[in-house]
Formats: structure tokens, sequence, C-alpha cells
């Protein structure tokens, strides 16, 4: 008889075990479904049970994830939330939720936040330490889309330079080549940013930023004094561009100088 005692402890090891799974497996449950019925306060609640019970582990995982949630969406609270996404990652960078916890905390960073030099690093950190190259291309533009923000105009162009080398065939190099000589148009610099415009004819002719890029070349002709040139552009936008009156003020301003020269 006493050679069946260490199976039987076994079976009921095993027992308790599954219904301690079972058991926090419910209450995640439950605290999800307070979420989704807006009782914030009750998720909360019941997720810190969970960690209570299960410091560490997958489930611990999962309750700091939505913790974090919760703080960022639910109680508007994004310092808090980026509290529990960190603790998330420091439980495991390559676990269930370490990804769109480190997404998160990127882009509170930066859109809530407004820190942007934290923010050029956690969107590094998502390129290099992660392992989603199908989504290196948008962090990529994210970077360059901060350094803008920051008027740091030549780094954004240098970043924005590492998207289309490294991203060529990325949904980002579209967008990627527009902003470029957008930047350039910003910096006056009109005989650099010629080239890609006549690259990006060339790859995107039916481009969602064709007018946009139409703009900035019919800005740049102005600028180099080719008025007749730039008014012909100026004219195809009209009834095209998003920004109506901003094409009649121009085409205005170049008849005006137009008549003042003849």
């Amino acid at each position: 008889m006493k050679y069946w005692i260490p199976a039987v402890v076994a079976v009921l090891g095993l027992f308790v075990s599954s219904c301690g799974e079972s058991q926090v497996e419910r209450l995640i449950q439950k605290a999800n479904d307070e979420w989704v019925k807006g009782r914030n306060h009750s998720a909360v609640e019941l997720f810190k049970s969970v960690l209570e019970k299960y410091p560490s582990g997958p489930h611990a995982e999962e309750a700091l994830f939505r913790l974090g949630e919760i703080y960022h969406f639910g109680l508007s609270d994004s310092s808090q939330a980026i509290v529990y996404f960190m603790e998330a990652l420091q439980l495991s960078r390559r676990g269930r939720f370490s990804y769109e916890a480190q997404r998160y905390i990127a882009d509170i960073v930066e859109f809530t936040l407004k820190d942007y030099d934290q923010a050029i690093i956690e969107n590094q950190k998502l390129i290099n330490e992660f392992g989603h190259p199908e989504d290196d291309p948008e962090r990529q533009f994210r970077i360059a889309s901060i350094y803008f923000k920051k008027q740091n105009y030549e780094q954004s162009i240098v970043e924005l330079e590492i998207l289309l080398e490294k991203y060529p065939d990325s949904e980002w190099a579209e967008e990627g080549e527009f902003r470029i000589m957008e930047v350039l148009f910003t910096l006056n610099r009109c005989d650099d940013a010629k080239p890609h415009f006549e690259h990006f004819l060339k790859s995107y002719s039916k481009s969602k930023y064709m007018h946009e890029m139409d703009f900035v070349r019919a800005s740049c002709l102005e600028e180099e004094g080719k008025l007749e040139e730039a008014l012909r552009v100026f004219q195809s936008l009209s009834g095209q561009y998003r920004y109506p009156a901003l094409v009649a003020m121009k085409i205005e301003g170049i008849e005006k100088r137009i008549r003042k020269v003849r």
C-alpha cells in the first residue's frame, strides 16, 4: 500500500494545481469583463488580487499589462500606466504581452507626455530588442517624425533616409520619400528636393501625396523665380488640393508678381 502513496500525492498535486489555474483564469476573465463594462476600479482590484496570488509568471504578466491599459484608457493616468507596462516588461522581455507593452510605452511617452527624447529611445528599443521586423518601418518613421517635432530637421532627414535604405518596399517608404522633400523645402533646399520629386514621380505616380508633392514643387519654383511654371502647377491644383484657399492665395500672389515684371 505504501508504494501507492507517492502516486496519490502526485495526482492530488496535479488536481490542486489544475484547480488553482482554473480559479485564476476565472478571476482574470471576471476582471476583463468588469473592464469591458466600464467598471474600471472593480477591474483594477481584481487584477491586483491576481498579482497577490501570482506575483510572477504569465498570469502576473497579463494582470500588469491589463492594469496598464485600464490606467491609460479608463482612468486617464498615463504615468501610472507606464509603471505597470514597465513592470510587465521586467517580468519577461519575451512574454506574451511584452511587445505591446513596449509599444504603449513608446506611444504614451510621445503623444501624451511629449517627452520626445525618451520617445526616440523607446521606439528604438522596439526596433532593436523585440524581433518584430514587420513593424520596424513604422517605428523608424516615428523616430523621423519625432525629430521633426523637435525641429531637428537635418536628423529627421537622416532617419527618413535610413527608412528608405532599410525598408524600400515597405508601405512607409512612400510617405518617407514625400516627407524628405517636405523637410528639404522647409530648409530652403529646393535643389536637393528635385531628385526626390523625380524619383517619387516615377515610383508613386498614383500616390495620395501627389498633390502635396506638386504644391511643394510649385513653391520651390516660385522661390527660384520661375513664376510662369509655378503658376501652371498651382493652377493645376485648383479644386484638387486639400487647402483650396491656400492655392488661390498662391495663384493671386504669383499673378501679381508676373504683372509687375511685365
